[in-house]
This record gives C-alpha cells, structure tokens and sequence, in this order.
C-alpha cells in the first residue's frame, strides 16, 4: 500500500531555498489533501553572549530583558511567516486553508523540528538545505542531515536550485 501523508511539517529559516521546499510540500499537501505544519526555530543565545551581557547587568532585570525581547521576536516572525504564506498562497485558497499552525519557538533547531514532528504526529517533514563547503559540512554537518538521520519518519530534502 502506498503512504499516505496527511500531515507535512515544513521548518523554515526564511532562507531562499526554504521557500522552494516550501512550495514542495504545498504540492505534497495539495496532491494528498494534507495538513501543514509551519515551523520556525530561534536558536537560543549563545552561553558565552549571555554570560558577557549579565556581567554588565543585574541578574533579573537581564532575564527580564531576554524573555520580552525574545517574545517580542517571536511575534514578529511569526507575523512574517504568515505574511509570507499570505503571499505565496493569495491566488490558492484552499492551499491557504491546509495550514494548521505556524509556530515559532525557541531552542536548538534539529531538536524542536524533532519535537514538533512528533508533538503532532507528523507524516512527513520536507525542508530545504544550504549548499555548504566540504570541510563546514563535515565537522558541523546541516540541521537537514541531523533531521534526515534522526528522524523516525520520512523527510523530504529540497537541495539548493542549480
């Protein structure tokens, strides 16, 4: 029997070749009637900045400061991929209707796409992966192939477009 995906997860980082995979997964959904799933992931600030940055500042008054400035950047990037579906999808309606949610969270990306996979019981994950050197690509590896190798269900990779 052929698989059937139903629901597609589509993490993003607003990089050209996420907006190809993108659209692939909006052909997927349309041609098996799929739900999408938006996801967008925040790295977290690096240890080392935020130990510098409390050196400087009272304990609370920095937590307080990262926690609105990272809500508040949540926000607006959850607004701007909205935006962007918005436009991709104005003429297709019923694309615009598959979308469940759009999510943007905070953490370490390959884990979340992980997490969210599997918060929501994700068919599929399709995304996008940079055209990276030899010698980057083999100490730090993309988050695509750390998905890919972790994942316990299909992942699409759209490569970079010639």
């Amino acid at each position: 029997m052929l698989p059937l995906y139903k629901k597609i997860l589509i993490p993003t980082d607003f990089s050209e070749n996420s907006n190809l995979a993108f659209r692939h997964a909006v052909l997927l959904a349309r041609q098996n009637d799929a739900k999408i799933y938006l996801l967008h992931v925040i790295p977290p600030i690096d240890q080392s900045m935020k130990t510098y940055l409390s050196t400087y500042m009272d304990q609370k008054v920095y937590e307080e400061l990262e926690r609105n400035k990272m809500q508040t950047h949540q926000e607006e990037l959850k607004k701007e991929l909205q935006n962007f579906t918005q436009t991709e999808l104005g003429d297709f309606p019923e694309d615009l209707k598959r979308f469940v949610c759009t999510t943007v969270t905070i953490g370490h990306p390959v884990n979340k796409i992980l997490e969210a996979a599997e918060e929501n019981n994700i068919d599929v994950i399709v995304m996008g992966t940079h055209g990276r050197g030899i010698l980057e690509h083999a100490f730090l590896g993309s988050v695509a192939e750390k998905v890919l190798r972790k994942a316990n269900r299909p992942v699409f990779i759209i490569p970079l477009k010639p």
